[in-house]
């Protein structure tokens, strides 16, 4: 089967939860997640859990194994954290828990964000992986970043990662 063939059967609406990881933002500065939740209930796809954690590795995986339990749930987006500052955890955290890394997203990321802001795109930590067959991707906390992702990326692909992470 092709790529054009898995793209026909793909799930119609994903089941997304939202964790951004973050020191300084709250419920209401945190304009990454609400960019993150807008653009995918407008795809018609639901959210099923919002969080807003400090960069705290025992939270971040605490988080994540509460939504791997459940069963609702296909496709996890943290969004901060990613950075080189050694308080950022979100990749160190996460990245020993996959069962599968997905390179390819990162290095899309980074192409597409090269781009749009040249060689500043070398910071840029983001990843994409399977655990326990939910797809789980890991974004920078800029809105700019959070949009191109979820625009050129996310948005375009999540229903072809879900089936392909389920299979």
């Amino acid at each position: 089967m092709g790529y054009h063939d898995h793209k026909h059967n793909i799930p119609d609406n994903i089941n997304c939860a939202v964790i951004i990881i973050s020191d300084s933002r709250t419920e209401q500065t945190d304009e990454s997640g609400k960019f993150i939740m807008d653009a995918m209930k407008q795809a018609g796809h639901n959210i099923t859990s919002y969080s807003l954690l400090k960069n705290n590795a025992e939270s971040v995986l605490g988080k994540i194994d509460d939504i791997i339990c459940d069963e609702s749930t296909q496709v996890i987006i943290t969004s901060g954290g990613t950075g080189a500052s050694h308080l950022d955890v979100t990749i160190e955290t996460i990245t020993p828990i996959l069962d599968k890394k997905m390179d390819g997203f990162g290095e899309l990321f980074r192409l597409l964000t090269y781009q749009e802001i040249g060689t500043g795109s070398i910071l840029s930590r983001a990843m994409a992986g399977i655990i326990k067959e939910k797809v789980i991707i890991s974004l920078p906390g800029s809105l700019g970043a959070v949009k191109l992702a979820m625009e050129k990326i996310i948005l375009p692909e999540i229903g072809h990662l879900v089936s392909e992470a389920t299979r």
